[in-house]
């Protein structure tokens, strides 16, 4: 046994001498050759390197405007819930005031008249707060933009194409007509 580890002692400090010396030799070749050990790209593999170079970039730019999208969605659909929320809660007091006179049993006529005029008054406000305008009076020329025609009349006293009666008021919100004012017309 104790020749064997002898021998293999022996062996392992001749691999050493063997590497070296094959280093040597390596180190030697690429001093007097550093073309051959970088070799030059060629063209096809200078154009498949920007080909990928433009692949990433696409796929990068893709994926940006992916996300992009994605956010965009989710900021628009967070901005309706919030409209939405702002609207309703500008309207609950109003629904309370309802609650309240509908449960009112005490009250007479002129005080249950005067309170459903006072919400009213409310509902109106809150509308204003958010832009909405009525539209659609007695003796306004009829637009049939903003104007439904639901009937016609003839009338002497009133000009022509003029609203002669309003059923339902219309509303607009700046320059969307959110409804048309129903309307009976004079004079077509």
């Amino acid at each position: 046994m104790e020749e064997k580890e002898k021998n293999k002692k022996e062996k392992q400090k001749e691999k050493p001498e063997e590497v070296t010396e094959v280093s040597e030799e390596n180190a030697e070749e690429a001093k007097e050759s550093p073309e051959e050990k970088a070799p030059e790209k060629t063209r096809e593999q200078e154009l498949e390197e920007k080909i990928k170079e433009q692949d990433d970039k696409y796929l990068r730019l893709l994926a940006e405007y992916d996300n992009f999208r994605k956010r965009s969605q989710k900021e628009k659909a967070d901005i309706y819930a919030s409209s939405k929320s702002e609207v309703i809660e500008k309207i609950l007091p109003i629904l309370d005031n309802f609650e309240r006179a509908a449960q009112n049993s005490e009250a007479d006529f002129e005080g249950y008249k005067k309170g459903i005029e006072l919400i009213f008054g409310q509902f109106l406000k809150v509308l204003e707060s958010f832009g909405v305008e009525s539209f659609g009076e007695e003796g306004d020329a009829f637009d049939p933009n903003l104007h439904n025609a639901v009937m016609a009349v003839q009338d002497d006293s009133l000009g022509e194409n003029v609203v002669a009666q309003v059923f339902s008021k219309g509303y607009k919100l700046g320059d969307k007509i959110i409804r048309e004012a129903a309307v009976k017309v004079a004079n077509t």
